[in-house]
């Protein structure tokens, strides 16, 4: 369900949830006049969406990020491995970690 943003008209400082607060409400549903615990007129207030942009491994890696998932206890799969790097990392073997020379740019 969609969460809304409403803020008070006039000041309500006697409200608990003064000056703003948010509700979830269907989308069909009117937008509300008053403030559902004090009264008071309220208008509701337009606010960026949500939007989550998702990024493919090679995408971050491209960029300088490296994505390691945890498989085990200290052991992680490199998602973002560079050539030369290796697939599993293990926190117990140095040489098993991402080459950061390859990852650091000024």
């Amino acid at each position: 369900m969609p969460l809304y943003s409403y803020t008070h008209d006039q000041e309500s400082p006697d409200c608990e949830r003064y000056p703003d607060f948010e509700i979830e409400q269907v989308a069909r549903d009117l937008p509300l006049g008053v403030c559902p615990w004090c009264g008071k007129p309220v208008r509701r207030v337009m606010g960026a969406p949500a939007i989550k942009k998702r990024h493919f491994d090679c995408e971050l890696r491209d960029k300088g990020f490296t994505k390691l998932v945890r498989v085990d206890d200290g052991i992680f799969e490199n998602k973002t491995r560079r050539p030369g790097e290796e697939k599993y990392v293990d926190r117990r073997k140095p040489e098993t970690l991402p080459i950061l020379e390859k990852t650091i740019r000024d």
